[in-house]
């Protein structure tokens, strides 16, 4: 994907009022959701996403050929098609990324 832009997608849980005790319908949708994600992965065209530790956002950054074909794959998401999540998209520029070493070294 060298002709392809980065964009990014926040994703917010839509409000409820006992959050993580999810019905097995969500479950099944959120299920989706990472398998989805997982496949972009396997693809080349996701480059990371996950959630904060506190449950606060979770993001995706992601490669895509253009602005359109971002905005669709962001809402063809089961999770934000599914209602759970709502998702803000934005044109990302990675300036700086680590190899795949998360080796932290000692300064």
């Amino acid at each position: 994907m060298s002709d392809a832009f980065t964009f990014i997608y926040v994703v917010t849980l839509v409000f409820r009022e006992k959050f993580g005790k999810m019905s097995s319908e969500e479950e099944a949708i959120v299920e989706k959701h990472y398998a989805r994600l997982k496949k972009a992965l396997d693809d080349g065209k996701l480059i990371l996403a996950g959630p904060c530790s506190d449950g606060a956002f979770g993001i995706v950054v992601f490669r895509a050929r253009s602005e359109r074909d971002a905005k669709k794959f962001m809402e063809d998401d089961p999770a934000v098609k599914g209602g759970l999540m709502k998702a803000e998209l934005y044109p990302f520029r990675v300036s700086l990324m680590a190899e795949d070493n998360l080796e932290i070294r000692a300064t």
